[in-house]
This record gives structure tokens, sequence and C-alpha cells, in this order.
């Protein structure tokens, strides 16, 4: 093997660089918000840029008023999941192996749903909530929130689910396999990656769901942690300690189910790209 050049050497560093540039550029959102999450007692425009002591008491007081409301974002969040891969992956199986007539411009419509702005949704699921009784519940933003995921997780998963061999198929169902024991024994195994992806995505996509849990709900029985922070900014404008510190628990989870599920989402993204 060639060594590098030095002309390549200095591509290579500059590229490094360029990339830790970036990196940083994109971070430093993150990092603030933790800053003045430490520095409870400042100001807005007095936060310094490095804190000097570890004051934990927004965190405390962040918890005491939004830990009801980080356990409701969980169970709607957790709930969504369920009912997004429920629905999202027997039609993605459907659409991969039956060979259903329209099948490209059913997913092509599906992936057209999601260019219908958010509030134009809500304003309509209301009306049909408040006929249905599912206006302030748990069911009916669990529901709202798996639309959001629903589209991307079906074709995610058609197209992964596409890549698996025919032949594999037609074994299991010469051993006395039916369509649905087929699809739960040997297809969804199969397609864990791409089932992983997709539940992480429909969580992340209903934890930081906002328009849903604003339109919703018109009482305090319900009520995600993004419309709690929301709320919170208006009622301790003056304690942006606090309020970044609930921020920052906010973004708990979703960091660690991102770092946890890191590996099945880049196998899963790439899983049905080469058959």
């Amino acid at each position: 093997m060639a060594a590098p050049t030095p002309t390549t050497s200095r591509r290579r560093w500059g590229s490094t660089l360029a990339g830790v540039l970036i990196l940083c550029v994109m971070l430093f959102p993150l990092y603030w918000m933790l800053n003045t999450a430490l520095q409870p007692g400042a100001g807005l425009l007095q936060v310094d840029p490095v804190p000097h002591s570890l004051d934990l008491s927004g965190f405390s007081k962040s918890l005491t008023d939004q830990g009801g409301h980080l356990l409701t974002s969980l169970v709607v969040a957790l709930g969504a999941v369920v009912v997004c891969l429920a629905i999202s992956a027997p039609a993605a199986y459907g659409l991969a192996r039956f060979g259903l007539r329209g099948a490209r411009t059913i997913v092509f419509g599906t992936l057209i749903t999601q260019m219908v702005p958010g509030i134009v949704i809500a304003n309509a699921l209301y009306n049909s909530y408040v006929s249905l009784g599912l206006v302030n519940s748990y069911a009916g933003l669990m529901l709202a929130d798996a639309s959001l995921g629903i589209p991307f997780s079906i074709v995610l998963m058609r197209s992964f689910m596409v890549s698996i061999p025919g032949e594999v198929i037609e074994a299991a169902q010469l051993d006395g396999a039916g369509p649905v024991r087929t699809f739960l024994r040997v297809v969804l195994p199969m397609s864990r990656n791409s089932l992983i992806t997709s539940g992480l995505f429909a969580f992340l996509f209903a934890w930081s769901d906002f328009m849903f849990a604003l339109t919703l709900n018109t009482t305090d029985h319900v009520k995600p942690v993004t419309l709690g922070i929301y709320q919170y900014i208006g009622a301790h404008v003056g304690d942006w300690g606090s309020v970044m510190a609930a921020s920052v628990l906010s973004a708990v989870p979703a960091a660690i189910l991102l770092v946890l599920a890191q590996k099945y989402i880049a196998a899963g993204i790439t899983g049905g790209s080469v058959k």
C-alpha cells in the first residue's frame, strides 16, 4: 500500500479540522443549555461561559416541577411506539411481499402525508377526538403521536423486507407455517434492525411532539414535558437555570436511546439498500 503523500495528509487534516469545527458549532447550543442549567442564580445575560461550580439546585427544582410531565411523555411515547409498530410492520410486509397492485403508489402516497402541515392534522383530529371522547386522554395522544412515525416506519421496513430472500419465506411455508406465523416467527426476527430503528424514531417523534400535545389537551390531566416546558418558560421566565435544567432532563432519555441503539440504526437504515 502506497504511503500517503504530503498533499493527501494535508487534505485529511483539513477534513478532520472542518469536521471538528462543524461538530463544535452543532454541539454549542447543547453546551450552553447545560452551562445555563448549572448556573440557576444567574440571569440570561449574566451566564458565565464556563461554570465555576456545579450548582444542581436548578435540576432539583425542575425535576420537582416537571417530573410528572416527564413520566407522562415516557408513557405516551412508549404507547405511540407500540401502536406505530403494530400498524406499520404488517403494512410494510404486505407492501413488500404480497405483490399488491399499485404498491409503489401507496408508498409514495405515504410519504406525501408527511408533507401535510401538523396544525392541519391537529385541527382535524380535534374535531374527531371530541366526538370519540379522546380529548385529554393518554390513548388519544398515543394515537396522534403514532401517526407521526407510521409513514417513516412503513417506508423503512418495506425497503428492508423487500431484501429478505423469498426462499426463506417459502421454506417456512413448506414447513407448515401460515402467513401470520411466517410473519411473526421469520420476517420480524430477520427485520430486527429496521424494527428497532423504526421504534426509536417513532419514540423520538412522540417524545418531541408539541403540536398535538397543545391542540388535543385542554386541561392539565395529560401534559407531556414539551408542553410543560412551554408553560414553564412563561411562569419562570426569570429563572432560566431551572428552564434549561428541565430541557436537559427532557433530552436525556432520547440521548440514551440514541447511544444504545446506534449500531441498530446504521444497520436498519442501510439494510435495505442492497438486495
